[in-house]
């Protein structure tokens, strides 16, 4: 995965670049979010690879679906990631789009990861808790995860903060076995 990224990379800078110098960095969201579900649909993928479509045919297929909105940048963005064979990075180019946009507007992403579903109340308080510890506007993401035990675990970026019941239960194992 980190090849697919480390490719991926210097084609989303470069959309962000475009996208934030031209404040369009919305429209750029949405068509990037587009062609990665173009691309992402197996009769697409399945032409990505074939030899008889060529990356012209393929630059004007997504294109029409997606980056058409974005004039001509968008569309010479696409013609260069399908000359260059790179057309099925787009969902990993979306993705670090998007970090770039949120990390330029101040959002940070949380992964929450609990032993059960987290009712409304509770990720508005963690998500206020989060927003004054982390001094900057949150988005929750929330996932389930029963082999937790209880509590949960939470990720923004590098910080990552454990408070399920199996840890503690793993820790208490450690201290009286050791």
């Amino acid at each position: 995965m980190a090849d697919r990224l480390t490719i991926a990379r210097p084609y989303a800078r470069a959309a962000f670049e475009e996208a934030r110098v031209h404040a369009r960095l919305g429209p750029w969201s949405e068509a990037l979010q587009r062609a990665a579900a173009v691309v992402r649909d197996p009769r697409v993928a399945s032409l990505l690879g074939n030899p008889r479509v060529t990356p012209a045919q393929l630059a004007q297929l997504l294109t029409s679906v997606a980056a058409a909105p974005l004039g001509e940048a968008g569309e010479n963005f696409v013609r260069t990631l399908a000359a260059n064979r790179r057309l099925g990075y787009l969902p990993e180019i979306c993705a670090l789009f998007e970090e770039l946009k949120d990390a330029a507007q101040g959002v940070a992403n949380v992964t929450v990861t609990s032993a059960a579903p987290l009712a409304a109340s509770q990720q508005d308080k963690l998500a206020a808790a989060l927003q004054k510890r982390l001094k900057r506007a949150v988005r929750l993401h929330c996932q389930i995860d029963p082999a937790l035990i209880g509590g949960a675990v939470l990720r923004a970026g590098d910080l990552v903060i454990d408070g399920t019941l199996r840890t503690r239960l793993e820790r208490i194992a450690y201290e009286l076995t050791a």
